[in-house]
């Protein structure tokens, strides 16, 4: 076969007269091109790792600085007060350093100086204006003259093209709020859900935390916040996510769905073609790199968004992050193969990619004993992955299959089934989200940073390991890939993707494994664990389009506020009562921030419920007094003045000095209710909604992480996809 000749760069026969070498210049000169880009990858990363690096000056402003400050010289000028001469004074005197080379490279010794201090002094300068966050509290289309002043200087000190990680050293850290405040917000956020006896217990407390030992606790977090460049996400990460023992399939991983309207086209491999093609284009600018930031938001967690695994442990898993990985993963009717993403040190193009996937869907090979079940490991107990890839998948061909998922771009699944929004099936979003969200619990590798899931009849999603990164960043990237799919790469008429084929490609390589019978009852009772998770999850999902969050603005509205007061009402006419209530809001204004809590049930927003039951009341003016109440709390979460990360972040000060503290031993048990989300759809304004209304996505969601609670994830014009646990009444709103 032609694949099996170029697979092989040299051959060589020994014969009586010496050895016979056959080199194959088709191997030659991949090796080439692919050394070639390998070092043109290395040059664009050393040149924008510099831009970045001097930011928000530039290497040619360096350049001119030193011309300046040269022709000083001839005009008999000393800008520098003496420093150039004093400079000239320490080089030493030789044939190959005269009186005037030495004048030269003392001026451009000063010059250099006094770039980098205008560097300093310029990025203080940007982090103090990023400090400044009045212009969040403003009202909607209304700009204060200090607000205008401030964006006018951030604009101006940004520059022309600012690289994605630019402002990384320039945004400030994340305050650690005052105990007082935090404890009074807290307070106020409980008031609404305990009677005047419980409120008062919890008062006091509140108040004998707030006299000790939190005094104490405070002092050594605001040594952390000092010390790392965030002072919860390094914890959240460890404690909220990797030290969790739990299956993270449904409790964890949060799904991503595809335009709802529109299909590209309904050829399996043809969508995965373009796809995995648009996310190369992503990767490889990310890399780089050269997306433009979103200011004023941290990037940090892009960085691992693609090459990434969790690892499980025994006591607590890591994140392997890796560089440069050629190569993805897919899953295909219980068999895993690998194929490469480079041919002649290039992307392969969509038609190329199309041509290997559609050569796995034809391979009519039957997988190996164990092999169909395997990924279930991920969505089981930790412990028991944990173990078992120890002891069945540390040696031979099981390490390396293995290995070439763990370390592979992504995960790829080509579903068997088909799914999608159907007009005619009222089931088909709750299918379509179930789907996404745990699968057949072993045709995701859960473990992956993404899996990307391409179904029969062409519509596709995602699914998110959630320990390195939050929902926007994934939506980051799937608005790009959705706009590139569409709108850039598209499709010939039949539905393939454009370009020729390569039939030199060498063939997917299906995965061996060897999996003994005590490992595939592992196997199986971590299937079993994971088929009663997803067998209790209920989904409800549907569209509301009377009308979205533009009419809602032009009523003067926060559309994310209406929606909260919404469910509330929602929640009391379905229960009878008011609960604890989470909404997720982001801290990325700050360096390395994540999610912070919006505590959405409040004193005001219970009013307004009430007076929605009696009609003597008014209204409107609780409904407002509500909706504002809650986007300042939502305000104050982005500024960091948030609640309870605070508060969890004392507590693992507590945990680690052996203090016992009632108080935060009772909040961080309190249970959560009613859980809601929301993720903003255009952050790049890719796709223009209103010239392509059909375009939009239907969002996603995160599944209930236990009985009790119901979840809420809110998409596109106020589109809503509860996911609700059974023993809970389903309701909408």
């Amino acid at each position: 076969m032609a694949e099996a000749h170029q697979a092989v760069g040299f051959q060589f026969t020994v014969t009586p007269e010496g050895i016979d070498l056959h080199l194959s210049r088709e191997v030659l000169k991949h090796i080439y091109l692919s050394g070639v880009t390998s070092w043109r990858k290395r040059a664009i990363r050393l040149k924008n790792g510099i831009l970045t690096g001097v930011y928000p000056a530039s290497p040619s402003s360096w350049l001119i600085l030193v011309i300046a400050i040269m022709s000083t010289l001839y005009t008999r000028v000393d800008p520098s007060m003496g420093m150039i001469d004093s400079i000239k004074e320490t080089l030493p005197v030789s044939d190959y350093m005269t009186v005037q080379t030495q004048t030269v490279v003392s001026a451009i010794l000063f010059a250099t100086g006094l770039w980098f201090s205008l560097i300093l002094i310029l990025r203080y300068t940007l982090k103090a204006l990023l400090s400044y966050h009045g212009w969040i509290f403003e009202s909607h289309g209304k700009k204060s003259f200090s607000t205008k002043l401030w964006l006018n200087l951030v604009k101006m000190l940004s520059g022309q093209r600012p690289l994605l990680y630019s402002f990384q050293a320039s945004l400030p850290k994340l305050p650690v709020p005052r105990v007082e405040d935090t404890v009074r917000r807290y307070l106020e956020s409980v008031r609404p859900l305990l009677d005047d006896e419980a409120y008062k217990q919890m008062e006091t407390v509140a108040n004998e935390f707030e006299k000790d030992p939190a005094p104490k606790l405070q002092k050594y977090l605001i040594l952390k916040s000092w010390w790392s460049a965030n002072y919860v996400s390094d914890w959240w990460e460890q404690y909220i996510y990797l030290r969790s023992r739990g299956p993270i399939m449904v409790n964890s991983n949060f799904y991503t769905m595809d335009l709802l309207y529109i299909t590209p086209t309904h050829r399996q491999a043809a969508r995965a073609g373009n796809v995995v093609h648009a996310m190369l284009q992503y990767r490889r600018k990310l890399e780089r790199g050269e997306h433009a930031p979103v200011i004023p938001m941290c990037s940090f967690q892009m960085e691992r968004m693609f090459n990434t695994c969790r690892i499980p442990g025994v006591e607590t898993d890591y994140l392997q992050h890796l560089k440069d990985r050629k190569h993805l993963v897919v899953y295909h009717r219980g068999r895993f193969f690998k194929v490469w993403l480079y041919y002649g040190g290039r992307h392969l193009f969509p038609s190329e990619l199309e041509t290997q996937f559609q050569r796995i869907l034809g391979d009519p090979t039957e997988p190996r004993p164990g092999e169909e079940r395997l990924a279930a490991l991920t969505a089981g107990d930790r412990v028991t992955w944990a173990r078992a890839r120890m002891k069945y998948f540390s040696q031979g061909v099981n390490k390396a299959s293995l290995d070439a998922i763990e370390t592979a771009a992504f995960f790829l699944t080509l579903d068997d089934e088909s799914h999608g929004y159907d007009p005619e099936n009222g089931r088909s979003l709750d299918m379509y989200a179930k789907s996404l969200l745990h699968g057949k619990c072993y045709d995701r590798w859960f473990d992956k940073s993404f899996t990307l899931i391409i179904y029969k009849n062409g519509k596709m999603g995602l699914n998110a390991e959630h320990s390195w990164g939050d929902s926007p960043i994934v939506g980051h990237m799937w608005e790009y890939v959705l706009a590139t799919d569409c709108f850039q790469l598209g499709y010939t008429e039949e539905g393939h993707c454009k370009g020729d084929t390569n039939k030199g490609l060498a063939l997917p390589t299906l995965l061996q494994w060897d999996i003994p019978s005590e490992c595939q009852e592992i196997i199986t009772r971590s299937y079993t664990l994971a088929k009663e998770i997803a067998d209790d999850v209920d989904f409800h999902s549907f569209l509301f389009d009377e009308f979205g969050k533009g009419l809602i603005k032009r009523c003067r509205t926060s559309p994310d506020a209406f929606i909260q007061l919404a469910l509330q009402l929602a929640q009391f006419r379905d229960k009878g009562k008011f609960c604890l209530t989470y909404e997720s809001s982001m801290t990325r204004m700050f360096k390395e921030g994540r999610t912070e809590t919006v505590r959405s049930c409040t004193c005001e927003s219970t009013a307004f419920v009430r007076a929605m039951e009696d009609e003597g009341k008014t209204r409107l003016e609780l409904f407002q007094k509500a909706a504002d109440k809650h986007q300042n709390m939502y305000r104050l979460a982005m500024t960091g003045s948030g609640i309870d990360r605070h508060l969890f972040c004392l507590y693992i000060v507590s945990k680690y000095l052996g203090i016992d503290s009632p108080f935060l031993k009772q909040v961080l048990s309190e249970p959560w209710r009613l859980s809601t989300s929301q993720t903003p759809q255009q952050q790049l304004n890719l796709i223009d909604i209103q010239k392509f209304p059909k375009y939009v996505s239907a969002g996603g969601g995160f599944g209930p992480v236990s009985k009790q609670i119901v979840g809420f994830a809110i998409a596109v014009g106020c589109d809503l996809i509860p996911a609700i646990k059974k023993g809970t009444r389903r309701f909408s709103v």
